[in-house]
């Protein structure tokens, strides 16, 4: 049964945490940004919340904070109640948002990717997260019981970078840690200081979740023979972080063009080592927010990737994404899974210059011109509108010669098989005018002079 506490008097802290914390933040953090507190109620987060308050004026930020009610609990909404309240004193405003957490393999990790979510929805221009030196130690040795690589047991970083971050793939704030070297016997003193109350989940004891067994029975046996155990790995953390920042600026060497495209030369990927094929892989990977394949997955695909004929039709699931090989080239996706039809089209085009097609996953752009492309007359004299592909489509681009099958049009154009299936198709009444980029039906065809239109399409 979860329960509410009240610190009891205890000895004076060993660290000054408004000093820490306020050199960890103010380094990055600037006048009037808005700072998001990850607020679950527990000892550590309360703490980071009175710290920051106390801070406030100094720092001169805007302080928010989110409650993730999981609904796993019975008490989850007792917990609620209590944020609210601890907010209320500290003119602090709160937020409460309930997620629908996915029970499968891993409760706590399904949990941990709701409340993320949760947290960056909000767009703050910092998350604050009050992970200690225990939760630190507590990861790493976790990593290493899960086989993890350099990244893995970098653990979790201080920073997740400045805010440059904000203009990354992700587009993701940063977050902030400025706890993360401040062992918990620390925080639990300034608790007791300041007379704080947090509230407990009753799941922190079950000792069936891996973290917990730690917590609970290895590192006290740790503790008993290495007592800096927590500041030992902590730095190694620190260090696997360093690791990691130059396998990534590794990669980024290798990657060259493909760090946007996610695009690969095989040729280019043979001339490297399998340790830096599979860095430049996993860093790509990464780069676009996808979950990891294990590295035995991540193996058996590159193998397979490098020695499948030029001609095969290549297809390697892992996991979030995929691996496919179209001609020389080793393009990374997003895993589609089964087919499904595009929601957003058909739509009709209104003499817009530029059309968002998340479904098809680009954007189709309609740049106007005299004499060359579409002629704008001739496609709007029966209503135009942008589909998705059915298959069995024909378009006569030469008039003196026969129609000819788009899918027949698309192989010559050198375009893999993934993507013929995600393209926008302009029609104009029941007509296929033109696929972009590919061909435009002789009926179409501008002349010059005429008032015309130039469509591109641009996969994101």
């Amino acid at each position: 049964m979860a329960s509410s506490r009240k610190s009891k008097p205890g000895k004076s802290q060993s660290t000054d945490l408004l000093a820490h914390v306020r050199a960890r933040v103010e380094p990055v953090i600037g006048p009037g940004d808005r700072l998001l507190v990850g607020l679950s109620g527990g000892i550590d987060s309360v703490v980071l919340l009175d710290v920051l308050s106390r801070l406030n004026a100094r720092l001169r930020v805007r302080l928010e904070s989110v409650h993730v009610n999981h609904q796993l609990s019975p008490d989850a909404a007792r917990w609620a109640k209590f944020c609210r309240t601890l907010c209320r004193d500290r003119e602090v405003p709160c937020r409460v948002v309930k997620v629908d957490v996915t029970r499968g393999n891993s409760v706590e990790r399904a949990a941990r990717d709701a409340r993320y979510a949760a947290l960056r929805k909000s767009a703050p221009d910092f998350i604050v997260l009050a992970h200690n030196a225990d939760d630190q130690a507590e990861t790493v040795l976790l990593q290493l019981l899960r086989g993890a690589g350099v990244k893995g047991l970098a653990a979790m970083p201080l920073s997740s970078s400045g805010k440059t971050r904000r203009a990354a793939v992700d587009m993701q704030p940063p977050i902030l840690r400025p706890l993360l070297d401040i062992p918990r016997i620390d925080i639990e003193r300034y608790a007791a200081r300041r007379k704080l109350a947090w509230v407990e989940d009753e799941s922190n004891l079950d000792t069936a979740y891996l973290r917990n067994w730690l917590r609970h029975e290895l590192t006290p046996r740790i503790a008993e023979r290495v007592p800096g155990y927590r500041a030992t790995l902590v730095r190694a953390a620190a260090h696997f972080g360093e690791a990691a920042e130059l396998l990534d600026d590794l990669a980024r060497m290798d990657a060259g063009d493909a760090l946007d495209s996610a695009t690969l030369a095989v040729a280019q990927l043979r001339l490297l080592s399998l340790a830096r094929a599979k860095n430049l892989l996993r860093f790509l990977i990464a780069s676009r927010g996808w979950q990891m394949p294990d590295a035995e997955r991540l193996q058996e695909g590159l193998r397979q990737a490098l020695t499948a004929r030029a001609d095969a039709r290549l297809i390697v699931n892992l996991g979030d994404c995929e691996l496919r090989r179209h001609g020389g080239m080793l393009h990374l996706l997003q895993h589609a899974g089964p087919g499904q039809p595009a929601q957003g089209v058909p739509l009709t085009w209104d003499g817009q210059r530029r059309i968002s097609l998340p479904d098809l996953g680009g954007i189709l752009t309609m740049t106007p011109r005299r004499g060359s492309g579409l002629s704008i007359a001739r496609l709007q004299s029966h209503g135009v509108t942008i589909r998705a592909r059915e298959g069995g489509e024909r378009l006569q681009p030469d008039r003196h010669r026969p129609t000819r099958t788009v899918k027949n049009l698309l192989q010559e154009a050198g375009i893999p098989a993934w993507e013929r299936e995600r393209m926008p198709f302009i029609y104009s009444g029941d007509t296929l005018a033109c696929v972009p980029g590919v061909a435009v039906d002789h009926r179409f065809h501008a002349r010059r002079g005429e008032a015309s239109v130039v469509p591109a399409w641009r996969r994101r």
